[in-house]
């Protein structure tokens, strides 16, 4: 707090900055929160997830008169989306600064409920250019007390076209004001812009840590927000690693996700900040001792892990600030050993994932999800590669001779398959037996049924007389009704009169088996 404290905050945004757990400034508040309060006129050269918010938006706040309802300072944002995000943080930073009031302003928002904001007074209004300037024109923001401006990820502003709709609004201002541009970049029209509309600024430059471990391989997949637990099992299933951390950005995300991996099997546990520090250690004693494959963590709970054998992490969330990024990826590849993270990205995280590509100077490779089949190929390959390196390592004389003996009434290969076989874990030859029912299955249940998905299968010592009783019993109705039961390892296939569907449903997932919570839902088509 020491170091928050020498920059000249006042004493209710220090207390805002206390509760929100940060300990010291970023580079970019360091440099130019000192400046800002001195009134100079700032050109800072930085990219999304390097703490800018607080850098512009602390200051702005501090020379903000309660007194006074007239807007007095106003940011330009490029888009909606950081529109809001800005507005929600400065709030975040006033608490304590009673009287002060912040309105976002957008496209796509009913102008009516702006105007009536704005009547009302604001002092700090943050807004896309466009909007903005619309308001100026209508006469409904007025700039005549306008003491400090920001242009926001200006780079990315000019490169959607908004040059000629800042130059309007930065023409309407008071000549006296503060002017403050963050950008990730600085071509030749920011330096335009700073040179016609800024009075001597301060050029403050932010060069963000490369990442220490070179050798982790990054990837992502792009997938639709609803297929995103599947699509995470999948990978799960092809990994099979020892020692592996998944990053949700919330709480509540990290309970639901432990939970239905917990239902379909996973050998997983969470930790976030709601967590007694008991409970926290019990995890954590189980993360370091391998006791648990996957640790489900938010950023601010992962702070002060370090486990050297991390195989994989996976963002089940793209991070809203791209250092936390750099620092859950960071946490495997460590001792010299080769990493790897996955992020899951939905088709409107793309920009966002271009973004931090920036910012981490790299390209994350797009893979497709992986395929049952896919999954199988990878465990042929991590068997025959724990098969070569056996063999390299010989000492294999007295397993000869055995083998040698078992050859005189059986062929070399199906000794061989005999072995594998025994030789894979149980999970893994029932994967191998899922693929080649799944191959002889039909796609669709038969005419006038319908296909359920159970998230209980053979592991969970569950056989079809079981589910069939349940089923019965539960929803009430006929046994015989009941169509073909497909077991697996994991889960289940289960055919019932298409109109009792809703019934079924319902009833199951109040009840359990064997005293496991049922999850049941309609099967997606082959």
């Amino acid at each position: 707090m020491n170091q928050f404290e020498s920059l000249g905050i006042s004493k209710e945004i220090l207390k805002v900055i206390q509760e929100m757990g940060f300990e010291t400034p970023t580079s970019i508040q360091q440099q130019a929160i000192p400046i800002v309060y001195e009134g100079r006129d700032v050109l800072g050269q930085a990219q999304t997830g390097t703490g800018k918010t607080a850098a512009f938006g602390i200051p702005m706040i501090e020379r903000i008169s309660t007194e006074n309802n007239s807007v007095q300072v106003l940011v330009l944002t490029p888009t909606r989306e950081l529109a809001i995000q800005v507005a929600d943080e400065v709030k975040k930073f006033a608490k304590y600064k009673h009287g002060i009031r912040t309105l976002a302003i957008y496209g796509g928002q009913p102008i009516e409920r702006q105007l009536k904001a704005l009547k009302q007074g604001v002092q700090i209004v943050v807004g896309t250019p466009g909007r903005i300037l619309d308001h100026i024109r209508r006469k409904t923001l007025k700039l005549n007390n306008i003491s400090g401006v920001v242009m926001d990820e200006a780079d990315q502003m000019l490169d959607m076209g908004f040059l000629e709709d800042i130059e309007a609004i930065l023409n309407e201002m008071p000549s006296n004001r503060q002017t403050l541009m963050f950008s990730a970049t600085i071509p030749k029209e920011i330096e335009m812009i700073a040179q016609n509309y800024m009075t001597s600024p301060v050029t403050v430059k932010v060069t963000h840590k490369e990442l220490t471990v070179p050798q982790i391989t990054q990837y992502y997949f792009e997938v639709k927000p609803h297929e995103k637990l599947e699509s995470l099992t999948r990978i799960l299933d092809m990994e099979k690693v020892e020692l592996g951390m998944i990053f949700s950005n919330t709480k509540r995300g990290v309970d639901e996700l432990v939970e239905k991996l917990q239902n379909r099997g996973y050998s997983v546990e969470g930790i976030h900040g709601d967590l007694k520090q008991s409970q926290r250690d019990r995890v954590m004693k189980k993360f370091r001792d391998g006791t648990i494959d996957m640790l489900i963590a938010t950023d601010v709970a992962a702070r002060g892990i370090d486990v050297d054998d991390v195989a994989l992490v996976i963002n089940y969330d793209l991070p809203e600030n791209f250092e936390y990024y750099v620092h859950r990826i960071g946490r495997t590849g460590r001792a010299g050993k080769a990493g790897l993270a996955y992020t899951l990205v939905t088709p409107r995280q793309i920009r966002t994932l271009k973004m931090l590509e920036r910012y981490i100077k790299a390209r994350l490779i797009r893979r497709n999800v992986p395929s049952v089949n896919d999954i199988v190929e990878k465990r042929k390959e991590q068997i025959a590669a724990s098969i070569t390196s056996t063999i390299e390592k010989s000492g294999l004389s007295e397993y000869m001779n055995f083998i040698e003996k078992l050859a005189e009434s059986h062929s070399s290969i199906e000794i061989g398959a005999a072995l594998l076989k025994m030789y894979m874990k149980k999970d893994e030859i029932e994967l191998l037996d899922t693929v080649v029912e799944i191959e002889k299955k039909k796609p669709a249940a038969k005419s006038g049924m319908v296909r359920l998905y159970f998230n209980i299968g053979k592991r969970h010592g569950i056989n079809p007389g079981n589910l069939l009783g349940a089923i019965a019993n539960e929803a009430g109705i006929s046994g015989n009704s009941v169509g073909v039961i497909d077991m697996y390892d994991k889960f289940s296939f289960v055919e019932v009169p298409r109109e009792v569907e809703k019934k079924v449903i319902k009833a199951m997932k109040k009840n359990q088996i064997k005293g496991r919570k049922i999850s049941v839902e309609v099967a997606k088509d082959k």
